[in-house]
């Protein structure tokens, strides 16, 4: 009984449970039948066609453009509509509606909505058929990018006097040329062109520079929308060089080689090889860390200098020694060396990096997937850094798996550097394996400075059944290529495949692919692969992708297939592309070859209805600033998006196509979560392709490249020599004058033809010019390539001048004539005779000689000007008969061309020393009435002949002169402690004031931040560990310093991060110096004694310090300031020090002791100074110091402005002040000294804050003493315009009237040169270098010994002038500045090096 009740239950287990399981197949049919689900069980694998899609869109939209996405539909098993939306807050919009019930793979293109700020939005997908529907979302941002915009000038360097011509054009990220251009500058300028439109789309502009316009760089700044565009230029004094030198060799040096080729190779201008000697010199520099730390190393870097000889070609090489550069020590040189040559003067140099890598092993022909158990075949490869084959070389094949690394198989490499292996995976974990190839038997990172073998690295992936929710042996894999894409060609994209374990009712899967560049789909297509029998189906497809100008500059191919088991493999890579335009553009010469002064054409082709801008420049400047010309890189470059490699967080999506399965790990070796080789990180993180798919794709594998673009090698062409029509038919002689640096600047019209021609004069250089050319159409922007166009003769004379002299001084005047003609000539130079200058012939030179065949021959006499400005230097050169023979040839005279005759300019300054007058006045009319100043202009009664120059400047802010040089008020703090306080200073009132008269810009507040930031870190080095701060960090803190430092950084805290620590400890080190009367004790010395200005004394200092406490918003009721405010009161019964007494005032009024305050005021109003209504106060009437007057009135008008609130009298008063203030300015803002700049500009910040007004216009009339006058117009517009115009009369009365309502600060500044005394000087310097050849160390000593020490007053700027006249050195440096003396000691702070 009981075993019968067992069977009947069994077999009602076994009926249930087949009936269980005829019920879920049901299920799964009806399922897949009406929704078209797919469910698959671990316990049985289920294949079944099902209806899937995908739809690909870039995850980020350029708003107002045209965009694209992509949508696929694969099996559908009915009609179904995908209706595809845009949807937004406020709207939405349908981008797609469109039915089918047939497979596609299709793109649409759409237009993206114009925003102003970057929004999310969503993407809305629907698919729907009678039994299916599914809808889904993702987020796209639809963001506003920056019109593209970029400024040309005509060189990237000038000379004082010069004309800088530029053009500004806007585009879109289109390269479409944007219809309305608008240039509004708001910075501190020298020229400005306000609300500038440019119908023609191209904004052409031109600014002359001033004759004396100082060296450095200045910029054009563009304003549009609110957002600046720079652009940087070079103002110096130079020559041009006559040739180019080129270092040809390769940038890294292996620790294994040892030896090292360099080639110099130099040609001139117009194409024909430079003669000589050229001198290469090779060194490995010292770490200057390392060498500066320890002064007993007894090492010098390692040089090695050769002296070899040009070829016909204009090249020379050498082959150096490596073994003397090699570091013993391992520590005392940088893995670089530098590599420089000098031919004739004229040099390059080049860095070369040092690498410690001996050579490279990889796999070659080894299999990237496995079934377990088989055996792998493979082979690696080892190579010299140089690339050569490494035979006989023991290398180590390594496995690794997720926990450990272990050694394989030892191998040795054939004389082909090969080595073959087969691998045995019986025996082996059923997972993937990491191959490794080594060179030692154990595998490890190189140390420090340890040659080592660069490690190969190989992935076998094994073949696993395909499931969704586990890796994929599958993959696509597209080929590289090294090459560039060609715009306008079609290549072939091959992709490789490998499909593991998949099973297709239709036989076949699609590999589809997408063209991105710029962040935008630009072209898809799609292959079908027939599915083999076998579990692996593998095999090769090819895209064919027409290469267009919207791919450039970097096209990104992403590939993916969606498997029937659920998986998406995916793959991309990036091509580099040829940086091509839609508007294809094109010059040319015509003839392509001309010789000086024949008329020539410029033929231009371009889009039809095109406007172009072409320009010329000699080759000599872009040999002087190379990397500095308008190419392809450059634009693509201020593109917003070139490629879309991440992906925004914001962007997320809960729910997301490629759900990727959380994996175990085990430690010490995580995986992260996410797979790196994953679809994932194909399509967002590095293609930036948001998804919408149905159903949910698990991810495959994938290998990625980044092709890096190769250098582009440029071809030189030969001058072919046309000689029937490089020499005139008539025998005319034609004298050459025109050598501009700038040939063509213009804009010409392509008409409805797409083509035009430009009639030209060929400038009379002997040289080559570089075009550059690009156009502007509604089809997009064109750039040209260049073109050369190269000038010459076969006889002719070049003139080499230095770029100024001094009049009465001497030099040499050398002439060089080249002869390129095929027979030897007898030359003859003549100069032309001159009233200008004498020229001296040298007593041993012979002014002909014999020339042959390209042999050339320079000529001198000494020259010595007796003119002032520009003059004249006329030379010729002729081929004479003569009956000399010369290299044992009859000598011949051209028939034509015979007779060169040049003229060039030569600038000639004045001798003797400049002295500066300065006449300022702040002038604020009331608005009905004007105001009126007039000055006399005197010269002194000897003062050399031409030398006087004046000029008169107007600018609309009080603060305008300083605001001008701001690049020097806000530069690099450095030197000792007070060096740096005396630059870091000024900048924190000047950022002050800018700020509280909303005038500060972004640019200057950043400029600003790096710059302060520097100084206070610089600072805190000469900080001391209780809080004191000292000149050199050493020693005794000084009292005045420290207190100044706590002055400023307090002040600094708004515009930048300081330590509030440093400040406490610094303000507890000045309480600590404070004594029982309340007054600071005197520590430290100063070695610049101005910086303290009058602080001399005890109660000074105490008022100082007080000060700087208040300033820095410490309370009145503080014990320590309460203290010092009684010792100060204990002190006003002597106001004797005027000084003093103006302190104590300022310091009173911040205390708010108004009694006190009023007290010193009425004082000091009594012994002000009052000349013509201007106030200003001496120390004594016998110290009338420049210096102390400006501070001690800078103080009684910081006084009379922080009493709050202030009456118009108060200001009134202190404009009177003010006025007396700005007439002591110097040229460049500032004052004569160190501190009272720092207080002056304090004040004036202030009152310039309290007076600051939006509103007002005036016009500034000057009238000069022969009757003629200058007009500037002052607004809100142009403030800060720096307004400055030559005057033609030197000396006489000037009148200077104001009308309107604005004020107006004008400045006339005169010129002159007096001859330079010629009494001895009363102090000298005695420079003895010394070296100590017994000690342990090289290093030179040097002492300066002052011979006589005299007491100097009223110090100024030494110049010091270094004349190297036929090629500007770059190691000369300007002037030197600011020449300090004090006892004990003498400085001299110099801009740059004197070498």
């Amino acid at each position: 009984m009981t075993e019968h009740l067992t069977t009947l239950f069994s077999l009602i287990a076994s009926y249930v449970f087949i009936s269980f399981l005829i019920f879920i197949c049901f299920l799964i049919v009806f399922l897949f039948y009406y929704y078209d689900v797919l469910f698959c069980f671990d316990v049985f694998i289920c294949v079944i066609v099902f209806m899937s899609y995908l739809v690909t869109i870039p995850a980020v939209i350029p708003a107002g453009l045209e965009a694209r996405f992509c949508a696929s539909l694969l099996q559908p098993k009915e009609t179904l509509v995908m209706t595809i939306s845009l949807i937004g807050d406020e709207q939405n919009s349908t981008l797609l509606r469109e039915s089918s019930d047939q497979e596609f793979h299709r793109c649409f293109q759409f237009q993206a909505p114009q925003l102003q700020v970057e929004k999310i939005l969503k993407l809305k997908v629907e698919v729907r058929g009678e039994t299916f529907v599914w809808t889904e979302e993702r987020k796209v941002k639809i963001k506003p990018y920056s019109l593209i915009t970029f400024v040309q000038t005509d060189k990237p360097i000038y000379n004082p006097g010069q004309i800088v011509h530029f053009r500004v054009i806007t585009l879109d990220t289109s390269f479409r040329p944007v219809n309305q251009l608008v240039s509004d500058v708001n910075e501190n300028r020298i020229g400005q062109w306000l609300n500038t439109t440019s119908s023609s789309k191209i904004l052409q502009l031109s600014h002359p520079l001033n004759s004396e316009a100082p060296k450095g760089t200045y910029k054009v700044v563009v304003w549009i929308d609110g957002k600046s565009i720079n652009h940087r230029f070079k103002v110096e004094q130079y020559v041009l060089p006559k040739f180019e030198i080129k270092l040809n060799l390769r940038d890294e040096i292996s620790v294994g080689e040892e030896e090292y080729k360099v080639e110099v190779c130099a040609k001139y201008t117009y194409g024909q090889p430079v003669p000589g000697i050229a001198e290469v010199e090779l060194c490995r520099p010292l770490d200057f860390h390392i060498s500066s730390e320890n002064d007993d190393i007894n090492y010098t870097q390692p040089c090695h200098k050769e002296s070899v000889e040009m070829d016909q070609t204009g090249c020379a090489s050498h082959v150096f020694n490596l073994l003397a550069f090699k570091d013993e020590s391992n520590k005392l040189l940088i893995d670089n060396f530098l590599c420089s040559t000098k031919v004739e003067e004229q040099g390059t140099e080049k860095r070369i990096t040092f690498s410690y890598v001996l050579g490279k092993l990889s796999f070659v022909d080894t299999p990237k997937i496995y079934e377990h158990g088989s055996i792998v075949e493979g082979k690696i490869k080892a190579v010299h850094f140089n690339d050569t084959p490494i035979s006989d070389m023991s290398v180590y094949l390594l496995g690794s798996d997720w926990s450990s690394l272990r050694h394989l198989l030892n191998l040795t490499t054939d004389i082909h550097g090969i080595a073959s292996f087969s691998l045995n995976t019986t025996g082996m974990p059923n997972e993937d394996i990491d191959l490794i190839i080594s060179s030692t038997p154990e595998f490890s990172y190189g140390g420090y400075r340890t040659p080592y073998f660069d490690t190969g690295k190989h992935k076998l992936s094994v073949i696993r059944p395909a499931a969704p929710d586990s890796k994929t042996s599958s993959y696509l894999d597209i080929q590289k290529t090294d090459q560039t894409l060609a715009c306008g060609q079609e290549v072939s994209i091959p992709v490789q495949y490998v499909i593991v374990g998949e099973t297709a009712s239709s036989g076949a899967v699609d590999v589809i692919y997408l063209a991105l560049s710029r962040g935008a789909i630009v072209d898809h297509g799609y292959r079908k692969v027939i599915m083999q029998d076998s579990s692996v189906t593998e095999g090769e497809v090819t895209f064919d992708l027409a290469v267009v100008p919207e791919m450039a500059p970097v096209v990104q191919i992403l590939v993916y297939s969606m498997l029937p088991s659920g998986t998406i493999i995916a793959h991309s890579m990036n091509f580099p592309t040829e940086k091509c335009f839609r508007n294809k553009v094109s010059v040319e010469f015509s003839p392509s070859n001309a010789v000086p002064g024949e008329k020539n054409t410029l033929q231009l082709s371009a889009l039809p209805g095109s406007l172009c801008g072409l320009s010329a420049v000699d080759k000599s400047v872009h040999i002087m600033e190379p990397g500095k010309r308008l190419d392809a890189g450059k634009i693509f470059n201020i593109l917003p998006v070139t490629e879309a490699n991440s992906f925004d967080y914001d962007l997320e999506d809960p729910s997301d196509c490629l759900q990727v399965r959380l994996r175990r790990y085990i430690l010490p070796h995580p995986r992260p979560n996410r797979e790196k080789n994953s679809a994932y990180e194909v399509f967002k993180v590095n293609c930036g392709i948001s998804l919408v798919c149905f159903p949910v794709f698990s991810v495959g594998t994938y290998r990625t490249y980044y092709l890096q673009s190769h250098p582009e090698y440029s071809m030189i062409h030969g001058f072919i020599l046309d000689r029937s029509r490089l020499i005139p038919t008539a025998q005319i002689v034609q004298m050459r004058t025109f050598f501009p640096e700038t040939w063509i600047w213009d804009l010409v019209e392509v008409g409805e033809s797409g083509s035009a021609d430009v009639s030209l004069t060929v400038p009379d250089t002997i040289t080559t010019w570089e075009t550059e050319a690009f156009c502007l159409a509604p089809g997009g922007f064109g750039l040209a390539p260049p073109v050369e166009l190269t000038v010459f003769q076969p006889f002719f004379l070049e003139i080499t001048l230095p770029y100024s002299i001094i009049r009465g001084e001497n030099f040499d005047l050398k002439a060089t004539v080249f002869n390129y003609l095929s027979k030897c000539i007898m030359v003859a130079v003549t100069p032309a005779p001159s009233l200008d200058y004498t020229l001296t012939p040298l007593n041993d030179v012979q002014y002909s000689s014999c020339l042959c065949a390209n042999e050339r021959k320079t000529f001198s006499w000494t020259m010595s000007p007796s003119v002032l400005g520009v003059l004249n230097v006329t030379i010729s050169a002729e081929a004479v008969q003569s009956h000399a023979a010369c290299d044992n040839e009859i000598v011949s005279v051209p028939e034509r061309g015979h007779i060169d005759i040049v003229t060039r300019s030569l600038l000639v300054k004045a001798e003797g020393t400049e002295e500066t007058k300065t006449y300022n006045w702040l002038l604020c009319p009331s608005g009905q009435y004007s105001l009126t100043e007039e000055v006399e202009l005197q010269l002194p009664m000897i003062v050399v002949e031409g030398s006087a120059r004046a000029s008169v400047s107007v600018l609309g802010d009080i603060l305008g002169r300083a605001l001008k040089n701001l690049d020097g008020l806000l530069q690099m703090p450095y030197g000792c402690g007070e060096q740096n306080m005396a630059l870091l200073a000024p900048n924190i009132y000047i950022l002050e004031y800018l700020r509280n008269t909303e005038q500060l810009t972004s640019a200057i507040r950043d400029k600003a931040t790096k710059f302060l930031t520097s100084g206070y870190q610089r600072q805190l080095n000469y900080k001391h560990s209780d809080g004191a701060y000292s000149t050199f960090g050493q020693g005794s803190g000084n009292t005045w310093l420290t207190a100044f430092v706590l002055r400023s950084f307090s002040k600094a805290q708004s515009f930048i991060y300081i330590d509030p620590l440093k400040i406490k400890e610094t303000t507890t080190w000045l309480e600590e110096k404070q004594k029982e009367n309340g007054c600071f004790l005197r520590l430290g010395e100063l070695f610049n004694n101005r910086m303290k200005g009058g602080v001399s004394d005890e109660v000074t200092l105490t008022a100082y310090i007080t000060a700087s406490m208040l300033e820095s918003n410490m309370s009145v009721s503080d014990p320590v300031v309460n203290s010092s405010l009684s010792c100060l009161r204990n002190s006003t019964s002597d106001l004797s020090n005027t000084y003093t007494t103006a302190l104590l005032a300022y310091t009173f009024t911040l205390a708010g002791d108004m009694e006190m305050r009023t007290l010193l005021l009425q004082h000091l109003d009594k012994i002000a100074l009052q000349e013509g209504g201007l106030l200003h106060w001496n120390q004594t009437s016998s110290e009338t110091s420049a210096s102390l007057a400006v501070e001690i009135s800078s103080y009684v008008l910081l006084a009379s402005l922080s009493a709050s609130p202030l009456s118009t009298a108060d200001l009134g008063y202190s404009s009177r002040i003010v006025r007396w203030l700005v007439k002591q300015q110097n040229s460049y803002g500032g004052f004569s000294s160190t501190q009272d700049t720092v207080v002056a500009l304090q004040a004036l910040s202030l009152y310039s804050t309290k007076v600051f007004s939006k509103e007002g216009s005036s016009t500034v009339t000057v009238k000069s003493p022969s009757g003629g006058q200058n007009v500037f117009d002052v607004n809100q517009n142009n403030k800060l315009l720096y307004q400055e115009r030559q005057l033609q009369d030197v000396a006489g009365k000037y009148t200077v009237e104001v009308k309107g309502s604005a004020c107006a600060s004008v400045q006339l500044s005169q010129h002159y040169n007096i001859p330079t005394p010629t009494v001895d000087t009363s102090l000298s310097i005695q420079v003895i270098p010394e070296v100590e050849c017994n000690s342990d160390t090289k290093r030179k000593i040097v002492s300066l010994d002052i011979v006589q020490q005299l007491p100097v007053k009223n110090l100024k700027p030494a110049v010091v002038k270094i004349y190297d006249y036929y090629q500007p050195s770059k190691f000369i440096s300007n002037p030197l500045q600011n020449v300090f003396s004090f006892s004990n000691k003498f400085n001299i702070y110099a801009n740059g090096t004197l070498k």
